[in-house]
């Protein structure tokens, strides 16, 4: 018995949205070099091939002869038109999907509830939950059809606890829990795993989008600890998708050391 057996994952085809930078990036990147084909679905075209090279590199460092198959797939989840037209976009020899990291999603701002723009609101649940579902949609009937998948939806400890300036977002996430939780049973009589990753403080491009790309708001949100970065949550995510069939790792809640919940953290003095 090995400690991290990833051979489960040699050939399987993995499909990752929100795949052009941070958690996704560093999944699909970690996905290739555990033997994966993987289908990178993003808006950013550009930041997505540079992923997909890195997903070539890595696979190619691996030395394993199975998976190695990349496609860059630009699509904005939050566009249904779009996501239904998804298969017209994915090579032929990917469409065999067995996992779904459904990781696109963010967080503008961190107004309170009065000052929040109807702009904010509608993006972050057209994205965090429409689009989320919506491409859940799509890969459940496949999964269905040939009796085996893997939904891995991308939480927040914003699903398990809300805090003050972070009222949409933690409403978002929230949303994201309870249909991740109601799939979960709806799936019970079936060999279909689902799995939520709920991370705490990562530090990523997240923090800048939701301070409007003020860079030094958002390293104030890490000033005296040290987050978790995008390679620990992909670490999660790979692990989940590579138990063995009849183990389905429901819920996975992860904190830096030195965060106990939403709004509890420790911060080294300077």
């Amino acid at each position: 018995m090995s400690i991290f057996n990833a051979t489960r994952l040699l050939g399987k085809t993995v499909l990752v949205t929100g795949a052009s930078s941070g958690i996704g990036a560093a999944t699909a990147v970690l996905f290739a070099k555990g033997g994966a084909n993987v289908i990178l679905v993003a808006r950013r075209v550009d930041a997505l091939n540079k992923v997909s090279d890195a997903c070539v590199a890595a696979h190619k460092e691996s030395g394993l002869k199975q998976g190695g198959k990349f496609a860059s797939v630009q699509l904005d989840v939050s566009d249904k038109t779009q996501v239904a037209a998804l298969w017209s976009k994915v090579p032929q020899d990917l469409q065999d999907v067995d996992i779904l990291v459904n990781n696109a999603g963010f967080v503008l701002g961190v107004e309170h509830v009065g000052d929040i723009a109807d702009a904010d609101i509608e993006s972050m649940f057209a994205t965090n939950v429409f689009g989320l579902i919506s491409v859940t949609q799509l890969l459940v009937k496949k999964f269905k059809a040939k009796k085996s998948g893997h939904v891995i939806n991308l939480g927040s400890i914003a699903g398990v606890e809300p805090y003050a300036g972070g009222s949409i977002y933690t409403a978002t996430k929230h949303a994201v829990r309870a249909f991740t939780g109601s799939l979960l049973r709806e799936l019970v009589n079936t060999p279909i795993r689902v799995t939520e990753i709920q991370p705490g403080m990562v530090e990523t491009e997240f923090s800048i989008i939701r301070y409007r790309g003020d860079e030094g708001a958002a390293k104030k949100v890490y000033d005296g600890l040290e987050p978790l970065t995008a390679s620990d949550i992909a670490e999660e995510i790979v692990w989940a998708a590579s138990r063995p069939p009849h183990v389905n790792i429901a819920e996975v809640l992860v904190f830096p050391v030195n965060q106990a919940s939403a709004g509890i953290n420790y911060r080294a003095p300077k």
